[in-house]
């Protein structure tokens, strides 16, 4: 019996240790899907303990305890149940069984749409950068100059707004949708480069997605 028990205890000890480091994102799921958490707070959630009846999880202070249901009769059997809750969560949650994890950086084409881009915000940002013998009129004919003086407030705030509604449909759409959760460094990558390159961004996360869908499906076989 004591030989049980320890084993008990170290396969209770894998379970935690192997989701919070490993899947870390599927226990975010079960917060928000089970419990209503947002993806903001549901982030900091974790799992604290384990048993044969109910897996327990705690978040930003409180506890959550979600039973298995029938109970296990082995912590063997720990890894089914918890794929398939993490299904279930998928499919409640309107989510994607491919979570990313990472981000592209603009390259070939990309990196110049990119460098042309944010030249074109920090040289229309202000007015002033075009009026006559300025800095700007240094390098281009002063024609030039003031066409671009006289059209500064509508490009510059028209990019603005294209280019806020352009992040703000990555976050809310590709990001949810794959997991990708508003307390991480990728996620703000991509919102970042979503603002300034715009359909660029979109092409490159939907060329990684595609690939890591054929990955995954490789798998299978």
């Amino acid at each position: 019996m004591a030989d049980q028990a320890s084993k008990d205890v170290a396969a209770k000890q894998r379970i935690i240790t192997h989701m919070n480091e490993d899947h870390h994102d599927s226990v975010v799921r079960y917060l928000e899907y089970y419990f209503q958490i947002s993806p903001w707070s549901a982030y900091n959630g974790k799992i604290t303990d384990v048993s044969l009846t109910e897996l327990t999880m705690q978040c930003e202070s409180r506890t959550y305890r979600k039973p298995f249901e029938p109970p296990m009769t082995s912590y063997r059997e720990a890894r089914e149940r918890v794929v398939e809750w993490d299904k279930e969560c998928v499919s409640g949650l309107n989510r994607s069984d491919i979570t990313v994890k990472e981000f592209l950086p603009p390259s070939g084409a990309y990196s110049i749409v990119f460098a042309v881009v944010s030249a074109t915000f920090v040289a229309f940002c202000r007015r002033s950068n075009f009026v006559p013998g300025g800095l700007i009129s240094r390098f281009v004919p002063e024609i030039f100059v003031h066409f671009c003086w006289t059209i500064q407030p509508i490009l510059f705030y028209s990019m603005l707004v294209i280019h806020v509604v352009e992040a703000a449909h990555m976050a809310t759409g590709r990001l949810r949708k794959h997991c990708v959760n508003p307390r991480t460094a990728v996620f703000w990558k991509w919102v970042g480069t979503t603002f300034i390159e715009g359909f660029g961004a979109f092409k490159r996360f939907d060329k990684m997605i595609k690939r890591k869908t054929a990955e995954k499906a490789n798998q299978k076989h």
